[in-house]
């Protein structure tokens, strides 16, 4: 009894002699009343009783914090007997705090400054363990929007959809019906300073909208339908309250399942056709979500699933913009949500011209530097488009888009992130960022990362680091970059539990590791997208003749400072020219040397760490992961560079010498599968046919080191086969296998009701003299081709309609040019749904020759038995007839050129 009476007297003089703070705040506001929340939070914890009021007392000679919006009812009330200056705070979401006497005075421009302002004092707090008793400090963000996303997508495609079709269901998404997990992020978000939130779908509207005209459209039950109203609620809420604004993107066209299949339409293609109805129920599907959620923003992107730049325009001008128009029409309301146009796969500028005279709240938007991290000198075309449309008066912004070059493993390095806003800001002249997750774009929440127990981490929680950074450049790109080396190491020794020390080294790794997938993706990668899982490694035919595999245009030139590639650099060598830029020896050495650096300063940091243990092990196995990485690629360079001067040298001593590389090489990627093996699930999250660089991941394969070791192995030992072969034959060129001409099959054509042509020497494919076939590959020997009219496949495009009594492919040729005349191959970096038949790899590369025409690369297209129709784009393309899709063929360079070109050795590794 004494000692309860002793513990009670204890507790009641600490309470009495607590300090009251009285914190004033704007109730009517809910972004001040939540930073009044945090002060309150931070306060306690110091000690102080926290008393909240609605105006400053009288006479009080406690501490007293009025945290308001300037110009507002509530702020001129309460500080109607005090002078203060606001000639500094002339800026959105700036914020001001001052004292006088014992009272704080936090003012922001906006609701959303005076929320920062409270969350600055309550961070002063926490690290002053008091109140200050003086303070005064005035900030604002430099970017207008700082944002980040998340997918609502899934690795694998869902049972009858395609790609980006996932309704929003507790089965697809259990984790969006996860109020903690949403107020985790949140939280994370605001602390950051983050005021964007993007929700990445397909076709969102049949999930969270229904229809009067069209009942059936909706994709998801009843009860599902009722928690998705909730859940959308409850999130634009609580983002409101921490300045955050909601904004749900969608694709076009793409159509809800149900309706669809009402109509017998499908879901989405590639070259879709504008139709009355389907115009109608997009835009009563937009009118009813801007009339549900007035206060969500819409991100549109008009590429990947629509015909031409014409479609674009009308669509977003004569479909989008009125659906949003409606929805305010029918609200009362005639404040502008914003709406941001995304430039990818459409011609942004064209279309703004259309939309600005229409609607004023409009943005644009641009990946970075494509679906990669590269670089902080970026260029190139892809670096016009950004110029262009950050000149039209509106904000752009800045994509830092599914970082298919940095997954799985953590990347943190402050400085490349910091040079990369500024380059944002002064190169293409954006203000505002949108930011991608780090990895496990397709498989968020979580990460790719095994645990001891299985237990799978969060997304947000592993890369802390990778949201801090970002936030805190786009907040302020200009900071001191010796402040900023202070800062991040206090951050590492907090987290880690170390010395400054040891959090300088810590610090250095992820410096260090942070250059090594950019430098190599930007300077031998055949793409910055999606297609290219680039810490999977590349193939050596891949290195030494990626126009097989189709080099995204434009990448090379704007991704990167200026420099040569592989091919170039082969080439000047041979020919004693001078090099210029960067150049392949000198990126192998350096991802070497920030690898060995990398590994050194983990390796000191490790025995001071005390805190985080498991995670700092976590991240000390990524460092040597990158090391092995860096070795193993610079090899693989080195015997590209000694291969590629064989095929001009013919001299075998260069392919002998290219061997113990490849051996090294296959050392380094053994020693990579053995830190991967146990500590992750996978290299990339996208786990569909859309990977295909280094190899297909079709039905989820090859997406881990350990599937790509015995492809990387066969690879050594054809090569070691055919360099024996080599020195066997007697006038050093091995005698080629002997081709067998594909199995060809009939089919019905329903349209076009063409006559067909010997696919043959001698040919005339237009029936014009410039398309005489001059060479074509044995595999095409007794196909049959399809006689198709030019101006009609530049005008209308090509349309097919056939009926098969069993699983064909169609054999497609199409020209090896950029005029926009021909028709563009499937590109996987435009269009997701590029692969679905198999159509987006070369078969034969360089396959056909005609007279004055570019040659030709064939690609296939297939097809289940039944009544089928295939779309394409308008431009001329060869339909050159239909195979038996069960047989095995062999994809290869087929090597007919020109004469000035150099003939592909990737044969070598086949």
């Amino acid at each position: 009894m004494k000692y309860i009476s002793l513990l009670f007297f204890s507790f009641y003089v600490s309470f009495a002699t607590a300090q009251q703070l009285t914190i004033v705040s704007d109730v009517q506001s809910p972004r001040v009343q939540f930073g009044a929340e945090k002060i309150s939070e931070a306060a306690k914890t110091k000690g102080y009783k926290v008393i909240f009021a609605d105006k400053v007392p009288k006479k009080s000679k406690d501490k007293v914090i009025v945290i308001g919006e300037k110009g507002t009812d509530f702020w001129k009330k309460n500080t109607a007997k005090f002078t203060l200056d606001e000639s500094q705070l002339t800026k959105k979401e700036g914020f001001q705090i001052s004292t006088q006497k014992n009272i704080i005075f936090i003012e922001g421009f906006d609701a959303s400054g005076a929320l920062y302002g409270a969350l600055e004092l309550a961070d002063v707090i926490k690290k002053e363990n008091k109140l200050p008793a003086e303070i005064s400090k005035n900030d604002s963000p430099e970017m207008v929007l700082r944002g980040t996303c998340i997918g609502m997508q899934k690795t694998t495609y869902l049972e009858g959809r395609g790609v980006y079709e996932y309704p929003y269901t507790p089965e697809s998404f259990p984790w969006f019906y996860d109020k903690a997990l949403w107020i985790k992020y949140l939280d994370m978000m605001v602390e950051n300073r983050m005021n964007s939130l993007y929700l990445w779908n397909g076709h969102p509207f049949a999930s969270l909208v229904k229809l009067k005209d069209y009942p059936f459209a909706v994709e998801v039950s009843d009860e599902t339908f009722k928690k998705n109203e909730e859940v959308f609620q409850f999130l634009t809420e609580e983002a409101n309250k921490r300045g955050i604004w909601v904004i749900q993107m969608f694709y076009n066209i793409i159509l809800s399942k149900p309706f669809a299949d009402h109509y017998n339409l499908k879901t989405q293609e590639r070259e879709r056709v504008i139709t009355p109805l389907i115009a109608d129920y997009t835009q009563k599907s937009i009118t009813a979500f801007i009339e549900k959620y007035p206060n969500v923003g819409l991100l549109v992107c008009l590429g990947e699933a629509m015909n031409t730049v014409e479609d674009d325009v009308n669509w977003f001008t004569k479909t989008i913009l009125p659906g949003v128009k409606d929805g305010l029409k029918a609200l009362g309301k005639t404040e502008e949500p914003p709406i941001i146009l995304r430039s990818h796969d459409t011609d942004a500028p064209a279309v703004m011209a259309k939309a600005l005279p229409l609607y004023k709240n409009l943005y644009t938007m641009s990946k970075y530097t494509g679906e990669s991290l590269t670089t902080y000198t970026p260029g190139g075309p892809w670096g016009e488009t950004h110029k262009q449309l950050s000149s039209l008066g509106s904000i752009h912004i800045e994509n830092v888009h599914i970082l298919a070059n940095l997954e799985p493993f953590r990347y943190g390095s402050p400085d490349f992130i910091q040079k990369t806003v500024k380059a944002m800001h002064t190169i293409h002249g954006a203000n505002a960022l949108h930011l991608y997750p780090q990895a496990s774009y397709w498989d968020w929440p979580y990460t790719a990362d095994k645990t001891k127990t299985g237990e799978r981490l969060l997304e947000m929680d592993r890369d802390w680091i990778w949201y801090q950074a970002w936030a805190r450049y786009a907040w302020d790109s200009k900071r001191d970059r010796t402040q900023e080396i202070s800062y991040w190491d206090a951050q590492l020794a907090k987290k880690y539990g170390t010395d400054a020390e040891s959090a300088k080294n810590i610090l250095e790794a992820y410096e260090q590791i942070g250059e090594i997938a950019p430098k190599t993706l930007r300077k031998f990668g055949i793409t910055e997208g999606n297609r290219q899982t680039l810490l999977l490694g590349m193939f050596e035919s891949q290195l030494v003749n990626p126009a097989k595999w189709r080099v995204y245009p434009g990448f090379h030139e704007s991704c990167g400072p200026p420099g040569e590639l592989l091919q170039e650099y082969a080439r000047k060598e041979w020919n004693h020219e001078a090099h210029s830029g960067e150049i392949p020896p000198q990126l192998i050495s350096e991802i070497v040397h920030h690898g060995k650096i990398a590994v050194a300063a983990i390796d000191k940091a490790a025995p001071k760490v005390t805190k985080d243990k498991e995670e700092f092990s976590r991240l000390k196995n990524d460092v040597y992961c990158y090391d092995a990485f860096a070795n193993c690629f610079s090899e693989k360079v080195k015997a590209a560079m000694l291969v590629l001067r064989y095929s001009y040298s013919n001299d075998i001593a260069d392919l002998d010498q290219a061997v113990p590389h490849l051996e090294k090489a296959l050392k380094y990627y053994e020693e990579l599968v053995k830190l991967t093996k146990d500590t992750y699930w996978y290299a990339n999250s996208m786990q569909t046919a859309q990977r295909r660089i280094p190899i297909g991941g079709d039905d989820g394969n090859n997406k881990t080191w350990e599937e790509l070791l015995p492809h990387y192995e066969r690879e050594l030992a054809n090569f070691k086969r055919n360099l024996v072969l080599l020195k066997e034959a007697k006038d050093g060129k091995i005698k080629p296998k002997a081709i067998t001409p594909w199995k060809t099959e009939q089919v019905t054509m329903l349209s076009p009701q063409a006559a067909s042509y010997a696919v043959k020497v001698g040919t005339k494919v237009y029936g014009t003299d410039i398309s005489e076939l001059i060479k074509v590959a044995p595999e095409l020997k007794n196909l049959k081709g399809i006689s198709l009219i030019e101006d009609q496949q530049n005008t209308e495009g090509t349309t097919l309609k056939f009926k098969n009594d069993k699983a064909v492919k169609l054999v497609v040729g199409y020209f090896n040019s950029d005029q926009k005349r021909f028709l563009f191959p499937p590109s996987l970096e435009t269009n997701a749904a590029g692969n679905e038949r198999g159509e987006a790899e070369v078969i034969l590369a360089n396959a056909m020759n005609l007279k004055e025409l570019p040659r030709i690369n064939i690609h296939t297209y297939t097809f289940k038995a039944g009544e089928n129709e295939l779309n394409l784009g308008k431009g001329r393309v060869l339909i050159l007839g239909f195979i038996d899709a069960n047989q095995k063929i062999e994809t290869r360079d087929v090597g007919f050129i020109g004469a000035d070109e150099k003939e592909a050795v990737d044969w070598l590794f086949y």
